[in-house]
């Protein structure tokens, strides 16, 4: 039976439904998607995209490090854009706050994003 921990942070926005912000699975953390929720207020942190995506990534830190990991252990990211124009924008903020070498990564297209958002990410991360 491989050992199972619920990873749960407030530094991150607290759980909108039936899941936990991320679980750890022997090294490997399994992190819930996350949108651009300021977790003090679990509003929005504003409309524009890169603010948003660097909330998310934030919020995606702040899980990691509840799991004693950082960004630069994530293996997978997963994003999803309601714009993919704004997928330009996801690099750069992502060569800000990822050192090399970058994370697997899939960019899907979604026609919306739970509350409004316009960006979410969701990833595996191995310590």
């Amino acid at each position: 039976m491989p050992n199972r921990a619920v990873i749960k942070t407030d530094k991150a926005p607290a759980a909108i439904g039936s899941y936990s912000q991320a679980v750890k699975v022997d090294n490997t953390v399994y992190l819930s998607g996350q949108i651009p929720l300021v977790p003090e207020t679990m509003e929005m942190v504003s409309d524009n995209f890169a603010d948003q995506a660097r909330q998310v990534f934030k919020n995606l830190r702040a899980v990691c490090e509840a799991a004693n990991g950082s960004l630069d252990d994530i293996v997978k990211l997963n994003l999803y854009l309601t714009d993919l124009s704004n997928f330009a924008t996801v690099n750069e903020v992502m060569e800000e706050l990822f050192t090399k070498p970058f994370p697997a990564r899939a960019a899907v297209g979604v026609s919306e994003l739970p509350k409004g958002a316009q960006f979410e990410a969701e990833a595996i991360m191995v310590i």
